[in-house]
């Protein structure tokens, strides 16, 4: 079933279309920074495109202006809220099944498309994970946040049976798209894949399953990690350079409570 939007998960653990934020009572046509309070953390972005990190290691926390926002729809902190704006095309590769590529020229930064699914509560997707067989394809995904006071939050996105045209997205060692989380109306975030470097149309879209921002180069713990779960991993097609080999692996859903 398609679904441009998150929606409620069967566990009901968690509801993406609650609003819980309060809304600005900026009344220009476009919030600015030190007057919105959507914006405490900075300008998110630069003529629709995310604004550059200077190299930060993760990606910095952005919220957009929500349903209880007094500013108009036309205000620049408004961008993965509407949607698609560029015309992508599911096709068939040639080794890694279904894929996903732009039909337009893309600019790096830009807003392309949200990885969007049900959203499920950590046992529903433990019980989702254990249940798979190495011949199903996992569409879960998991998104941790690590915050300041060192707890870490999680979100659990499985768009299997329930979602959009990202789930036809594959993994490259060498991606054209980043994740961020973008949240709108509530602290559960839209997973917003956004232009890593200026894409051609016609150029096939990829992501990293691992989440690694800014494609940084993987570090020993995580090299430990993948190695103790090679048995249960699954090949990487992607073809580039600095291919691992195999589809990134995260063992946390397979632990016994």
């Amino acid at each position: 079933q398609y679904s441009p939007d998150n929606v409620a998960g069967a566990d009901g653990a968690n509801d993406p279309t609650e609003i819980t934020f309060p809304g600005c009572s900026c009344l220009t046509s476009s919030c600015v920074v030190h007057a919105c309070p959507c914006l405490c953390h900075g300008e998110n972005y630069n003529s629709l495109c995310l604004r550059p990190t200077d190299k930060e290691e993760y990606a910095r926390p952005v919220f957009e202006c929500n349903a209880m926002c007094q500013c108009g729809e036309s205000c620049q902190n408004r961008v993965v809220q509407r949607g698609l704006q560029f015309r992508l095309e599911v096709f068939k590769t040639e080794k890694k099944g279904w894929g996903l590529r732009t039909l337009e020229f893309i600019a790096k930064g830009r807003f392309v498309c949200e990885y969007a699914g049900e959203v499920l509560g950590f046992d529903e997707a433990r019980r989702r994970m254990q249940a798979q067989t190495l011949k199903d394809s996992n569409y879960i995904i998991v998104v941790r946040e690590h915050l300041h006071s060192g707890q870490v939050m999680e979100t659990f996105v499985d768009p299997t049976y329930i979602g959009n045209i990202g789930r036809f997205l594959n993994h490259s060692c060498e991606p054209n798209l980043l994740m961020v989380p973008v949240r709108v109306d509530s602290m559960v975030p839209k997973l917003a894949l956004f232009a890593a470097a200026d894409i051609s149309a016609g150029e096939e879209l990829s992501y990293d399953y691992s989440g690694r921002f800014h494609n940084l180069s993987i570090t020993n713990r995580e090299q430990k990690s993948l190695e103790d779960g090679n048995s249960l991993r699954k090949p990487c097609y992607c073809g580039t350079r600095t291919c691992a080999s195999f589809l990134p692996w995260d063992s946390s859903l397979f632990s016994t409570p």
